[in-house]
């Protein structure tokens, strides 16, 4: 993978102080840039004054049009060795330009989660159901896309197991790389801020992210008015990006609900609090608040689905439970209870190296592309079913997308 020319299509600008989403595409692209690769980032939409500057690690930057024919421009005059595409969306939008331009260019997809899984656990939520429905539209599009693709990057062990077992994806196909991770050295850890040093609960995330304004609800109006009886000088933190006048106005500090806003350094803020509570209902992925109150050191009380593909066979930074009584005996338990408090610390610790460090997921990840690099044209033909979808796909959306380019004149 030395010095290869790695051409990234954002759906949008990463704003890593934002959300997991833009960390995680700032690990990748640092990833390719260990590995001395010429790293371009490109992206059809408006940046915020929250977008990271690549300018800051020698990252070419360059904003493309959707639907125009400069972007085929641009490819053949790039002729990227290697193209991630930044979730299926942007897939679907610019991979038969990729495929028309560079067709020898490895084709990775970064899936962010399984959006359809995600969608789908929504929907049986909403309706009260218990099983939920795998075979949506927006799974058919998602599973189509990675089958276009020559590897697609997943975040999570459930959506590896997803893929493999329920549609049936060739493991040729699909590559499971988590959070990035430093490890926690002793180093580091003595510094956190201790149990007594610490106060309240807090609970972050981007609030654009459904689950995430779903989850405030549910500690609104089911966690915190039981919690509260318990610890009545308690207070709960908010904070996230993207607090919108709704996520505003459940502020009420006579309830010792703080709605704060954004914070400019995630884990700063989450470190000077004793307990992440995120009771999450419906979700896909693994989620980065857990990641950062670990890097912290602070224990996380959270669902099954919160937890889902985070601690393997290992022990949770806290507590995990579904029931809603549990959940706030245990939270206040946990407050309260600083020996246990200190395990579910050292629980995170070990989390962290032992399921997130960064050299052993980065060093499995270039292997698997040198090989890929090393027999393209057998691993495509492999995956014919794959190159059967690229073919028309190719031609489907390109007449539509060509139409689309005439009628923008």
């Amino acid at each position: 993978m030395h010095q290869k020319r790695v051409l990234i299509i954002g759906l949008v600008w990463p704003e890593p102080t934002s959300s997991a989403a833009g960390t995680r595409m700032i690990q990748l692209v640092n990833l390719f840039l260990t590995e001395s690769c010429q790293v371009f980032f490109v992206s059809a939409a408006s940046k915020s004054e929250f977008s990271f500057d690549f300018g800051k690690i020698n990252v070419t930057e360059k904003e493309i049009k959707l639907n125009d024919d400069s972007f085929n421009t641009f490819l053949k005059e790039l002729n990227p060795e290697i193209v991630l595409f930044d979730r299926f969306m942007t897939e679907e939008q610019y991979g038969w330009r990729v495929q028309q331009e560079c067709p020898d260019a490895l084709r990775i997809l970064d899936t962010e989660d399984l959006h359809s899984l995600r969608q789908a656990r929504q929907q049986a939520l909403k309706n009260g159901h218990t099983t939920i429905d795998f075979y949506t539209d927006l799974a058919k599009r998602e599973i189509a896309s990675i089958l276009r693709c020559d590897l697609s990057l997943i975040i999570s062990e459930t959506e590896m197991n997803i893929l493999r077992i329920q549609y049936k994806i060739d493991p040729s196909l699909i590559c499971y790389l988590p959070f990035l991770e430093e490890e926690i050295t002793p180093e580091i850890s003595q510094h956190w801020n201790s149990f007594e040093q610490r106060e309240g609960f807090v609970f972050i995330g981007n609030f654009l992210h459904e689950p995430n304004w779903h989850t405030l609800q549910t500690l609104k109006t089911k966690v915190w008015p039981l919690l509260r009886k318990k610890l009545p000088r308690a207070i709960l933190h908010i904070y996230g990006a993207y607090t919108s006048q709704k996520v505003l106005q459940l502020n009420n500090e006579k309830e010792n609900f703080h709605v704060h806003g954004r914070a400019k350094d995630a884990r700063e803020i989450i470190a000077n609090h004793r307990i992440l509570l995120a009771p999450i209902q419906f979700g896909a992925g693994v989620k980065g608040k857990f990641i950062d109150a670990m890097q912290t050191g602070t224990p996380s009380v959270t669902t099954t689905i919160g937890a889902e593909a985070m601690k393997g066979e290992l022990d949770w930074n806290g507590v995990i439970t579904d029931d809603p009584e549990v959940f706030v005996h245990q939270a206040a338990r946990l407050y309260e209870d600083k020996d246990w408090w200190l395990q579910c610390q050292q629980n995170g610790i070990q989390l962290i190296n032992a399921r997130y460090g960064r050299r052993q997921f980065s060093t499995s990840f270039t292997e698997r592309v040198k090989n890929l690099f090393s027999n393209l044209k057998t691993h495509r033909n492999h995956n014919f079913i794959g190159q059967i979808l690229l073919h028309h796909t190719v031609n489907s959306v390109r007449y539509l997308s060509l139409w689309i380019e005439e009628k923008n004149k």
